[in-house]
């Protein structure tokens, strides 16, 4: 059986899922307010600008992969015009606690989406269904990410737009100060906040493990994309990779 990694650990492929699924079981009730602390706010304009880049419309239809508790979901809902019965969002996550809070936040809202647990590397749709596809913060937790790349462009229409928010390589004058964020602060934050220390580390250890913004671009043009701009944020602390189907 082959081995991958989780965080800086080399696990087999077959325990990474369920190790991935305790991270965020643990983490679920408290991942927004954690989301707010770790970033200072700014994941809420990185998720705003990938609404804007998307290109969604009245009528589109959306794909959510990975879509946890529901923030881009609830974004295209209104951007779509579900309100008035246009378009269609769909809300997936391979983790049932990450998804009950989004579907609450949703409902909440005013908006019934449809949200199902499901396996990016399985996505359960048909062929060229969906104009977007988005997967935000969710890539670096895969298995076999080139699986999941094949299967979110299967399911787009031709000229169909994937957007991938992720965590990314940093501008070299960058690096020290955010390695000692990354392993000094995150986990006394999660602890404080979310009781749990080693969540955060492994999300530490997980962006440092995820491919480099040109890997995963090379990464897209293999698996079913024509075209792929990066859109570097934040000093490369994020990066949105914007692949347009074949």
């Amino acid at each position: 059986m082959a081995n991958t990694h989780f965080g800086f650990k080399t696990v087999n492929e077959s325990d990474k899922a369920s190790k991935v699924r305790g991270v965020f079981d643990s983490v679920a009730s408290k991942y927004d307010v954690m989301n707010d602390l770790m970033s200072g706010g700014l994941h809420r304009a990185w998720k705003a600008y990938t609404i804007v880049v998307s290109g969604a419309r009245e009528g589109s239809r959306v794909l959510d992969v990975a879509g946890g508790t529901g923030d881009l979901a609830l974004a295209f809902a209104k951007k779509v015009g579900l309100q008035h019965g246009m378009g269609q969002v769909v809300h997936t996550d391979i983790n049932e606690a990450m998804l009950r809070v989004g579907r609450d936040r949703l409902m909440d809202a005013g908006f019934a989406v449809p949200t199902m647990v499901c396996d990016a590397e399985k996505l359960p749709f048909a062929d060229g269904h969906f104009d977007v596809v988005t997967v935000a913060f969710g890539l670096r937790n895969m298995t076999h990410k080139e699986a999941a790349l094949s299967e979110m462009a299967r399911v787009l229409k031709k000229g169909g737009k994937l957007l991938v928010l992720e965590f990314s390589k940093v501008a070299k004058p960058l690096e020290k100060a955010y390695d000692w964020y990354s392993f000094s602060v995150l986990p006394k934050l999660g602890s404080l906040v979310a009781g749990d220390a080693q969540s955060y580390q492994y999300l530490a250890e997980s962006i440092r493990m995820h491919p480099d913004q040109e890997t995963l671009k090379q990464m897209m043009l293999q698996h079913g994309f024509a075209h792929v701009d990066i859109h570097n944020m934040t000093g490369g602390v994020v990066a949105l990779h914007v692949g347009i189907k074949v």
